[in-house]
């Protein structure tokens, strides 16, 4: 749980079986993440039906009008199902993403339609310096932007930090840095500004509908659910998430930190080829 593996465990204590037998109505203990309650407040709403229809057929329990066990629900990370400990961290990511997005694609296209691009292709630099060069300023602004978020969100909604906050600090950098590569892809694609634009928008919707952010990601549909695994918000929504209201370390959030990698170097390789040939 503490990694987002799953959402709910069940805890059966000893002698259950032997307690229902006697009619001492035992009760079981079903924990839940609940940093998303619209998810977890479902599941556990329909628990109750459950009580009521588990042992209806077994003959080996004595009858009677009560039910045979009782449920104790634990809701963790967010016990009092507050929306904006859920909304808060998932703004983080949306926001970072449209921002970074516009501010690389349009790099390159700028260039172009300026006229610029000749005096930049006649210094003595390769494609790949040419791209970190464009977007390692915008690094340093979305790291100040995502603190300015973060602190708000601390100071305003009271949203805690639980985790280390350097980790959330170098995982932010990464998804900055993520999202400016597939911005810089955009831009390299495009032949002007509007086009760059458009191609920004248009990756960015599917973002913010099939991340988890909007919709529970695990009530989507299992298509929707493959497509949002290749986006970049997907992963970083867990991970503010779970270091915010879990306290989660970077073992933990491991798989989500090496997909942004991943995602990240397939970007860089793709602008990076895409420029080289403009250059051709």
């Amino acid at each position: 749980m503490q990694s987002g593996a799953v959402l709910f465990a069940v805890e059966v204590p000893a002698n259950f079986e032997r307690a229902l037998r006697r009619g001492d109505r035992p009760a079981l203990l079903v924990a839940a993440d609940a940093t998303d309650p619209v998810a977890s407040g479902s599941a556990l709403g329909t628990l109750g039906q459950l009580v009521q229809t588990a042992l209806a057929n077994e003959h080996a329990i004595p009858d009677q009008t009560a039910p045979a066990f009782d449920i104790r629900q634990h809701a963790r990370y967010n016990p009092a199902g507050l929306s904006q400990l859920n909304i808060v961290p998932g703004l983080l990511g949306v926001i970072l993403t449209l921002t970074m997005l516009i501010f690389t694609a349009l790099s390159v296209t700028r260039e172009i339609e300026r006229g610029t691009m000749e005096n930049l292709l006649a210094m003595p630099i390769r494609p790949l310096e040419i791209m970190l060069g464009k977007i390692t300023p915008y690094i340093g602004i979305g790291f100040l932007q995502a603190a300015l978020i973060v602190v708000a969100a601390v100071v305003l909604f009271g949203v805690p930090i639980l985790g280390d906050v350097s980790e959330l600090a170098v995982l932010t950098t990464l998804f900055v840095a993520t999202n400016l590569s597939i911005g810089y892809t955009f831009s390299t694609l495009a032949q002007n500004q509007l086009q760059a634009v458009q191609m920004a928008m248009m990756f960015f919707l599917p973002n913010m509908l099939l991340s988890g952010f909007l919709f529970p990601f695990a009530g989507m549909p299992k298509w929707a659910q493959y497509v949002g695994e290749t986006l970049p918000v997907t992963h970083y929504v867990r991970i503010v998430r779970s270091i915010m209201l879990k306290g989660s370390s970077l073992a933990d959030l491991q798989v989500d930190a090496a997909a942004l990698v991943v995602l990240m170097v397939v970007a860089m390789t793709i602008a990076v080829t895409r420029f080289r040939r403009t250059l051709d």
